[in-house]
């Protein structure tokens, strides 16, 4: 067995400190551009090349954060910032858009690319695509049972990959990389690295905490052992938007439990005490999920962490000497006394002074020792120094301590080398698919009371995969199931597939990119749903080579550039409906009502009244915007796209023949709608 790396948050060079002298192997940190984090204080160019030379010579890896979704007009950005990294020595790089991955992987062969957690992970159909991208290790969604990780570990071994897991900090109440609730609400993108935070706000279900999006903070420091043995390589720690101290308490807390099994009360009291929502939460590891698992920053949370500050900046207060030293010191008469260094790796030899002759006492070797193994306020212990003094010399004391400098300088500046990489030219050119009509309508129903008895000009219909389907369908429609974005079991995911294949359905709208391989099997043509956000044409392209058909934009995209965007497929935009703001494992209206009692039309009620419908699907739940968007009074504007996704859930059947015709002919809405991101944009 693999021992686990500690992997810790470095949102700045203090936490990054905190994070080295509290036990971390490996730290994850963003540049000053395309993180996940872009509120953290992050690291320029020269910072990143000192905060590499910093943590190599303590033996700590470092992976750079080039995770969010990307435009087509940032990637040679995107680009560069990863060249600057891969020069100053980085160790990883953590990726998210499909498109960027595979840049990376044809440009630098040789570095070591991990899919982030804003991939959405969460089943082992999606790693063959990434390991053809060149992903060597997987970060899965938090939203992973115990089980559901076993699986993914054993599929990830068969393919030589490994698992990173968080095991202590923030949980977002939306799988990561399917949120657009801050993007709508506040034009703040955290698929692109700003969330606002909206679902720590009030956010009310019928009966519910009031606060009924917001989770307590995950700790699942008892289970270290466990996963280490189900083959997780790597232990993540979230917090670079928080302060060292937080950072420095569960990086050690951490360093505890796997190497003793047990951390202290007072550490685990501390770490309580500097950040939590009302304690932590183990619920999706251990899939006991409900409201338990909820949780807010209360008053009495905010008054204990300054009682902890004192006893934590003790953890990371001096250098953490980790780093073992052999050493031999030679002193001989009418000779410079020498001392060479070694880690095991790298060797230095620097000399010194000769001895004088005693006058009175002679140096002896516990004089010697003691002097050249004062390793204090630097990462060197000795784990064997062998001294060879001749009797009836003399050396000042200040020689051995210059002799001692110059050593440790010189092994640091080795450790500290940056090997040189194999850099491939690349191009940023892609294949575009030739559009030459007007975009076809695509319609999506919740059910088949739905549709429309009058199906012309419809091109596809899709209905959810986990309901009624409907037999005996008309020939002149294309038919198609709608899969949801989650998925928890995929044998009996592909059980289902295989039943709506048989019925006579032939597309499949995919919202994970682990579907794409199970529909391919059963025989669908596979179009891209927004789940996998799709916001440049590399990733286009990405998707394609895996046998995708079409591509459905990210709604992060102003209209203009998705009707600019040059796709190598055929692409559509989601043209009508109520986005799906956030997909979550745990169902907010599950805090005020069983699920027998659900009536299936539940909604949340933010702080300004405003109603979000919640509809579950095959184990997760689906919080809508409370606004339809509607783009039928501008379909002008979207000639250049293949297809318009008409995406209806609560509609009844006339209105959502209604909507089909103004988007046939150009309409006016009848109720309060939003053009979505489409004319505003997302920072």
């Amino acid at each position: 067995m693999i021992k686990p790396e500690i992997l810790s948050p470095a949102g700045s060079r203090e936490a990054l400190e905190a994070a080295v002298r509290s036990g971390a192997d490996a730290v994850y940190l963003g540049a000053t551009s395309f993180s996940a984090r872009r509120n953290a204080a992050n690291f320029d160019e020269q910072a990143l090349a000192e905060a590499v030379a910093y943590c190599h010579a303590r033996n700590v890896r470092v992976h750079l954060t080039l995770n969010i979704m990307l435009r087509q007009y940032e990637l040679s950005e995107a680009l560069a910032v990863a060249r600057s990294a891969v020069r100053a020595g980085i160790d990883a790089v953590i990726v998210a858009d499909l498109g960027l991955c595979r840049l990376l992987h044809k440009a630098f062969p040789e570095l070591e690319l991990h899919a982030s957690t804003q991939m959405s992970v969460h089943s082992p159909s999606a790693l063959p695509m990434l390991k053809k991208l060149g992903i060597r290790r997987v970060v899965a969604a938090r939203e992973m049972s115990r089980d559901a990780l076993k699986d993914l570990c054993a599929a990830a071994r068969m393919l030589d990959m490994s698992v990173e897991v968080f095991i202590h900090g923030a949980l977002c109440m939306c799988v990561s990389g399917q949120c657009l609730m801050s993007a709508v609400l506040g034009g703040r993108s955290g698929n692109r690295g700003l969330c606002a935070g909206p679902c720590r706000l009030p956010f009310a279900a019928p009966n519910g905490t009031g606060y009924d999006l917001s989770l307590k903070d995950l700790s699942l420091l008892p289970y270290l052992k466990e996963l280490a043995e189900m083959g997780v390589e790597s232990f993540k720690i979230e917090g670079r938007m928080k302060r060292p101290e937080y950072v420095a308490a569960a990086t050690a807390a951490a360093r505890s439990a796997l190497d003793s099994g047990v951390v202290s009360p007072a550490l685990e009291q501390a770490l309580g005490e500097v950040f939590s929502r009302s304690g932590f939460t183990d619920g999706y590891y251990t899939d006991r999920k409900g409201l338990s698992m909820f949780g807010v920053r209360t008053k009495d949370d905010v008054t204990a962490a300054p009682h902890a500050f004192g006893f934590l900046h003790e953890l990371y207060r001096n250098e953490r000497q980790s780093v073992a030293l052999t050493g031999v010191v030679q002193i001989a008469a009418e000779k410079p006394i020498s001392m060479t260094v070694s880690d095991g790796t790298n060797t230095v030899t620097v000399t010194g002074e000769m001895p004088q002759a005693a006058r009175v006492a002679s140096l002896g070797e516990s004089a010697v020792r003691a002097a050249l193994e004062k390793l204090g306020g630097t990462p060197y212990y000795f784990k064997s120094l062998s001294v060879s003094v001749e009797a009836g010399l003399f050396l000042r004391g200040a020689e051995l301590n210059a002799l001692r400098r110059d050593a440790v300088k010189k092994i640091t500046a080795l450790r500290s080398v940056v090997a040189e990489r194999r850099e491939n030219a690349v191009s940023f050119d892609t294949e575009q698919y030739a559009n030459t009509a007007s975009p076809k309508i695509y319609l999506r129903v919740a059910s088949k009371e739905q549709l429309p008895q009058d199906l012309s000009g419809i091109k596809a219909v899709f209905l959810p995969l986990e309901c009624d389907l409907p037999e005996n369908l008309p020939s002149d429609v294309a038919w198609g199931v709608d899969l949801p974005r989650g998925m928890v079991n995929e044998t009996a995911f592909s059980a289902r597939l295989q039943i709506a294949r048989g019925r006579g359905y032939t597309l499949a709208y995919c919202g994970n990119s682990a579907q794409i391989p199970l529909a391919k099997k059963c025989g669908f043509q596979v179009i891209s749903g927004i789940g996998l956000n799709v916001a440049n044409p590399k990733t286009a392209a990405v998707l394609k080579d895996a046998g995708v058909s079409a591509v459905t934009l990210s709604p992060e995209l102003l209209l203009k550039d998705a009707v600019d965007l040059p796709s190598p497929l055929p692409k559509g935009i989601f043209a009508y409906g109520r986005l799906p703001l956030m997909l979550t494992r745990n169902c907010p209206v599950a805090n005020g009502r069983s699920c027998a009692e659900c009536d299936r039309n539940a909604t949340l009620c933010d702080r300004k009244g405003m109603e979000f419908p919640v509809r579950c699907r095959d184990g997760f739940a689906e919080v809508l915007n409370a606004l339809p968007l509607y783009l039928a009074d501008r379909l002008s504007e979207t000639a250049g796209l293949d297809y318009l996704l008409l995406y209806c859930t609560d509609e009844s059947p006339e209105t959502v023949a209604k909507i089909v015709d103004d988007y046939k002919n150009g309409g006016v809405a009848d109720r309060q709608y939003t053009r979505g991101l489409y004319y505003r944009g997302v920072q």
